[in-house]
């Protein structure tokens, strides 16, 4: 029960400290009263966006969660083995799921609740100083980054020991129940994973349309066709592209995360389990402590990252990413420690194996943001070739920008190689049964113990875009050193989401292998029975391959869905600007705007949270039923002597689909992000500048901005909708296969 302990006194002490840095960046400056009015305007859009997605996702999770219990409750055959009715297994399925559902849109609120706050913070900041904006910034952040992993945790810990209450954990009477059922109690509250990734899904698709949507329309219309600057005034889908990203980045990206956790400790303790009761009489602490280790671990990720944000400060001199970076190294080198402690306390002579596991994590997470910054940085051979390749027009900027994305594949594919190899090494060498599989279990909670300090640099980028937003349309060019500082924040920010995705990208196709063996325990728990156990996945099988190529093609399907979406609603925004433009005069071609033109923000606004909500439905949809199709139509057509054969070929799609899943979202993260500072390195000089200087003193654009500009809008979609959105689909494939697994049986 100790651990049980350490892991809530861990999370109040974290709460104790969000709270700290909420009232500590909440508390600065508001800034003038113009930029007071241009926060409030984002806040509304934002919030009135979430309130109308919420609604969905929630009427959405409640028809599931009643399909679970009609499908656990009255369709599933019940085992000798079960740990309680077939009606309790049924109402812990859909309680759980429930509860995870309502905690991840918890997690995307209090993302978006900080950032629509912190971002009029951080512009007030900009004025006194570099660092104090970067401190509000930062420490916003991490409130939404250590509330996402408490939350996560507490849910988890709080229905675990209901569980275990129930059964008799805590009376000597039924001790011998207690003992029993402990080991299959993360297998009874698996739907808590699936509940948070159904909402991350939902979330992240629909954010992810509308943020890029409205950012698509803006460009293409203020940019490109007017010739005004981002974040312009006179744009009238700035608002617009603005709330886009607090719903995308911050809501959509909190419940990303904190569905990543909760799916990934529930994996962690289904192998804890497995490894505790394959060697009963050679751990050092109890099948409890065993089964609380991955929630430990991520307590001390949650002290680790308070320490790491805590360190982070900058002299004015220092570029706002080194200082960022000297935080992520500083909560590296912390959650490294704790693992040592807390494996010598829990493993007794087995720790160093393990220990090692954990190491192997952190490396590959400290691997995928050096690989991450390299595809990505202005700086950086790959972003400057796609630059260099500008000079040729859009078209070689896109061919550019796609091998770069394709590139960007090899490098993090033999890092998770290289991580899973290494950690079912080590793990087996520690010479306990199934320490192999449970090593690879260390390995994601090591990447895990850095999660509260990635999720603040994330949510750290959507309010520094929108501080820039702010001061550009408050103050324009009468301050102009504040945005010089907002922009060094904004381009932090951009660095900090490439990151971020990377880390998210790399944690997921770690945390692959350690759900698809979860998976493949609970399939061979119902599969004994029939005296057979699920030991390969036979791709001679005619249904086992076709069930393979389902799992790609569904990527590729369900990455075209979104990717559409976005350019569905861009075209409804980009219409009505050039529709609020078409009355005003022009010059030589060029839009002249008159003296106190006020555009109507919320139009844009209104229509692109309409169309976001509409396409966000049917590739969530999708997502979740595609594994139970393929499942249960394999299962009618199964012969006799291979009862097993639905169940394979359920787990040919998950396993294909989730490697496919994996390299789509790196190809289309790190391409999105590639052209994104392309552009940014050329509007900072390179090739030319923005403007060309002609000989008789006119200024006229550049064609290769132009071009890089395409690239870039090319790009969007692929890095913030459809690429992210892919992180979720992978973990929600195999969230709804362990949880309906025993129907395929």
């Amino acid at each position: 029960m100790i651990e049980l302990g350490l892991v809530v006194g861990i999370s109040l002490l974290g709460l104790g400290f969000a709270a700290f840095f909420s009232r500590s960046a909440l508390g600065a400056h508001g800034g003038t009263r113009e930029m007071q009015a241009v926060s409030d305007a984002i806040r509304s859009g934002s919030e009135a966006f979430l309130r109308r997605q919420n609604r969905t996702i929630l009427l959405l999770a409640a028809a599931v969660a009643a399909a679970l219990f009609a499908v656990v409750g009255f369709v599933r055959k019940p085992q000798a083995f079960d740990p309680a009715t077939k009606l309790e297994l049924a109402g812990w399925t859909a309680g759980a799921f429930t509860v995870g559902a309502l905690f991840s849109v918890l997690a995307g609120y209090v993302g978006m609740w900080i950032s629509i706050r912190a971002n009029l913070r951080v512009a007030g900041g900009a004025r006194r100083s570099l660092d104090h904006a970067l401190r509000a910034a930062l420490r916003s952040g991490a409130v939404a980054g250590l509330f996402v992993v408490i939350l996560s945790m507490l849910g988890l810990a709080g229905l675990f020991v209901a569980a275990y209450a129930l059964k008799g954990g805590f009376s000597p009477s039924r001790a011998a129940e207690a003992a029993r059922v402990l080991p299959k109690i993360p297998l009874m509250i698996a739907g808590y994973a699936f509940g948070a990734s159904f909402v991350a899904l939902f979330a992240q698709v629909g954010g992810g349309i509308y943020t890029k949507a409205a950012d698509v329309g803006a460009d293409l219309v203020g940019k490109v066709e007017a010739g005004i600057p981002e974040d312009d005034p006179r744009n009238p889908a700035v608002i617009a592209d603005l709330v886009g990203d607090n719903v995308g980045d911050c809501a959509g990206r909190g419940a990303d995360l904190f569905e990543s956790i909760s799916a990934e400790n529930i994996g962690a303790m289904i192998l804890a389990a497995s490894l505790y009761q394959a060697n009963p009489n050679k751990l050092g602490t109890s099948a409890l402590g065993v089964l609380m280790f991955p929630l430990v671990m991520s307590a001390f990720g949650v002290l680790a990252s308070v320490f790491g944000v805590l360190s982070v400060k900058t002299d004015g001199d220092e570029a706002p990413t080194d200082a960022l970076k000297r935080g992520f190294y500083v909560t590296v080198t912390l959650s490294l420690t704790a693992f040592a402690g807390a494996t010598i306390w829990m493993f007794g002579p087995y720790w160093f194996m393990f220990f090692a596991c954990g190491a192997i994590g952190l490396g590959a997470s400290l691997a995928f943001v050096w690989i991450t910054l390299h595809y990505t940085e202005a700086d950086r051979r790959p972003v400057q070739r796609i630059a260099e390749a500008s000079e040729g027009g859009p078209a070689t900027n896109v061919i550019g920008g796609i091998a770069v994305g394709l590139e960007s594949t090899v490098l993090p594919i033999l890092v998770v190689a290289a991580s899973i190899l290494g950690a079912y090494k080590l793990g087996d060498m520690s010479g306990l049964t199934h320490g192999g599989l449970f090593g690879t279990a260390v390995a994601v909670m090591g990447m895990l113990g850095t999660s509260g300090y990635v999720l603040a640099m994330d949510t750290f980028g959507p309010i520094t875009d929108n501080a820039g937003g702010i001061v550009e349309m408050s103050l324009g060019h009468l301050e102009p050193s504040v945005r010089e500082r907002t922009d060094k924040l904004d381009a932090a920010g951009n660095t900090t989401k490439a990151l971020t995705k990377g880390y998210a990208v790399g944690s997921a196709a770690l945390a692959a292998f350690l759900l698809f063996s979860a998976v493949i325990d609970e399939v061979n728990n119902y599969a004994r029975p029939t005296g057979r156990i699920l030991s390969s996945i036979n791709l001679n099988k005619p249904a086992v391959f076709v069930g393979a190529m389902l799992g790609a093609m569904l990527v590729f399907w369900f990455s075209s869905m979104c990717i559409r979406a976005v350019g569905k609603s861009a075209q409804a925004v980009i219409a009505e600007v050039r529709r609020q433009f078409a009355d005003l005069p022009r010059e030589g071609g060029r839009i002249v705007f008159p003296d106190g033109y006020q555009p109507d923000y919320g139009r844009c606004v209104d229509i692109v949270t309409a169309d976001a909500q509409k396409q966000m439905v049917l590739p969530g949809l999708l997502a979740v039923a595609a594994p139970v199709a393929v499942g249960l139509f394999f299962k009618y057509l199964r012969p006799a002597n291979d009862p097993l054969l639905a169940a394979e070929a359920t787990m040919s799609f998950l396993m294909v689909g989730t490697v496919t899943g994996v390299l789509m979202a790196l190809f289309l993260n790190n391409a999105g992000g590639a052209w994104d500072n392309a552009k940014k390195y050329i509007e900072s000089g390179a090739h030319g500048g923005k403007l060309l200087l002609l000989p008789d003193g006119r200024r006229v654009k550049n064609p290769v901005h132009q071009a890089a500009v395409v690239g870039d809008t090319v790009g969007d979609p692929f890095k913030d909708t459809a690429g992210p959105s892919l992180h979720v689909l992978v973990k929600l494939l195999a969230t709804v296969t362990l949880v309906v697994a025993p129907l395929f049986l």
